[in-house]
């Protein structure tokens, strides 16, 4: 498999990037939701422990997509049956879902950040450095940036949702490969 993109499918770089950030999505978002229904102790901080790891881990990921995509373009969109209307449509309606969830999965674990600081409490970098709270203790601080950063999480897992279902209509209805060009190991 090539690791460049081509002119119709995507490339190893760009199917490994987002196949890790849909793990990493699926992942934090889990602990956010579960991690409370972990033993207390040692089980829950390590369930934190790991939502913090995938957080921190997206932003590095987005930061190597956007980096990649600058020297990679994608390929261009599956030409689908359909009406020039509905096709500038879909179109218009997938780039501003393509911008959102980029936005999403850099707000999402900022919100994380912000969050961690409320609480007073350290931010550790992969186990590599440790960064202080740059503040104290604020629980009010603290529950509001939570809310948000659970309706961002929320509305990142829903739009990944959509996105997931348009590729899925795309394969199944349109019958086109939006879907196949970005599996791995796809024909090409």
């Amino acid at each position: 498999m090539r690791l460049f993109n081509s002119v119709n499918d995507y490339g190893a770089v760009a199917q490994a990037l987002h196949w890790l950030t849909v793990i990493l999505v699926a992942v934090a978002w889990a602990l956010g939701i579960f991690g409370d229904l972990l033993p207390k102790g040692a089980a829950r901080q390590a369930g934190l422990a790991v939502h913090i790891f995938a957080g921190l881990a997206l932003l590095v990921l987005v930061a190597a997509r956007l980096a990649w995509r600058s020297v990679d373009p994608s390929p261009a969109s599956e030409a689908t049956e359909l009406g020039s209307w509905m096709a500038r449509w879909l179109g218009a309606a997938a780039g501003i879902a393509h911008y959102a969830l980029y936005a999403l999965l850099i707000a999402v674990p900022i919100a994380g950040i912000v969050l961690q600081f409320a609480r007073g409490d350290a931010l550790s970098l992969f186990g590599l450095a440790v960064i202080p709270s740059p503040w104290l203790k604020d629980a009010a601080v603290a529950h509001n940036v939570k809310e948000v950063h659970e309706v961002l999480a929320h509305a990142l897992v829903v739009l990944a949702t959509v996105h997931a279902s348009a590729a899925l209509m795309h394969h199944w209805v349109f019958q086109d490969r939006t879907l196949v060009r970005m599996l791995p190991h796809s024909k090409q």
